[in-house]
């Protein structure tokens, strides 16, 4: 489920309002109240309370305190978590490289 917030809230900041008038100011940040920033870190956060709490229930289960499909399903998506956000690091860093390039 984080993994959907995750990528939802990345994606939402690519949207602009189309349906605003032309002579409109607006960027895409205000467009949807989250600059690209906070949409990071909230994705960043995200992924970081997912990889806890994976951890948390793996620590519950060597006790004997939590079943494992428990652990499973907590670990899977920790897992689609990490990836996601390592996905959307590779895509910055191969953004700034392009930029690195351009020449002025």
């Amino acid at each position: 489920m984080a993994v959907n917030l995750t990528i939802g809230a990345i994606s939402s900041v690519g949207t602009t309002g189309t349906s605003q008038a032309a002579g409109s100011a607006a960027t895409a940040g205000q467009a949807t109240g989250m600059s690209f920033a906070e949409a990071l870190q909230n994705a960043a956060s995200s992924t970081v309370g997912e990889l806890r709490n994976a951890e948390q229930i793996s620590a519950q289960a060597l006790q004997g305190k939590a079943d494992v499909r428990d652990v499973t399903d907590a670990v899977m998506n920790a897992q689609q978590n990490l990836q996601a956000a390592i996905a959307i690091r590779d895509k910055i860093v191969t953004a700034f490289l392009e930029i690195s390039r351009m020449q002025i």
